[in-house]
């Protein structure tokens, strides 16, 4: 499983082989112009944040692929998630919509992605994102989207980071996923430690990222953006013992 580290300072991305940066960073307030050193790196959407905030993305299809095109010559941009609704009931009150519109828009976002980023001839790939809450809603999302998703394709697990107290829950998710396509590569986003040390759910995963160490340091009184804690979190993660749970 590769782990990918969240980050909030872009400077700090040369450090680190595998960061997960979002597009919040270059936007808004924090609008970036200038390029920066990056090795390995995954763009976010931002999907949590404005999702939570708006209800609805601050990035047009057509904005959000000329931002992926913009930034994909720092480092090597692996992917860029797609732009997708979470589904966690707090979420749902929030916007007034259901599982099903929330899945039927990630859907189509992801479609509509894919026609700009053809207009604009980029390569960087897009990771499409099934959401849901219960397993079988995440199996059904995963039908909805067809022929839409290849062979072995690397596919983002959302609306599973408030879920990492209970690995049991996650592993259901993922089973329901693989169930169906055991091809794919899964991605879960916001996995912390509590998940990723247990086997079960680590085997099952191609990659995860996680910004738990920047919200440690927040709580312990450290700087959220020291990249020597990033590191130290990122070398735990790659080398703690896992745990066979599920067996």
């Amino acid at each position: 499983m590769i782990f990918f580290t969240g980050l909030h300072n872009l400077y700090h991305a040369k450090l680190i082989d595998y960061t997960f940066i979002s597009i919040n960073r270059f936007i808004g307030s924090r609008k970036r112009i200038s390029d920066f050193e990056a090795k390995t790196w995954i763009m976010d959407s931002g999907a949590f944040s404005q999702v939570f905030k708006t209800g609805e993305h601050l990035l047009t299809a057509e904005e959000y692929a000329a931002q992926i095109k913009r930034w994909s010559r720092c480092g090597i941009l692996a992917r860029a998630a797609a732009q997708d609704y979470m589904c966690e009931d707090f979420i749902l009150k929030k916007t007034g919509r259901t599982v099903k519109e929330h899945q039927q828009m990630t859907t189509t976002n992801y479609r509509d992605l894919l026609k700009e980023m053809d207009a604009i001839e980029c390569r960087t790939q897009i990771m499409p994102v099934l959401q849901g809450y219960k397993p079988e809603e995440y199996a059904a999302h995963l039908k909805n989207y067809g022929g839409l998703i290849a062979q072995d394709e690397w596919v983002g697990v959302g609306s599973v980071c408030k879920r990492n107290s209970n690995p049991h829950s996650v592993a259901d998710v993922l089973d329901a996923i693989l169930d169906i396509r055991p091809d794919l590569r899964l991605h879960g986003f916001g996995i912390k430690q509590t998940c990723l040390q247990d086997s079960y759910i680590s085997d099952r995963l191609f990659s995860a990222d996680s910004m738990a160490w920047s919200f440690a340091a927040r709580y312990e009184g450290g700087s959220p953006h020291d990249p020597e804690l990033a590191l130290k979190y990122k070398q735990k993660i790659e080398t703690m013992p896992v745990q066979m749970n599920f067996l």
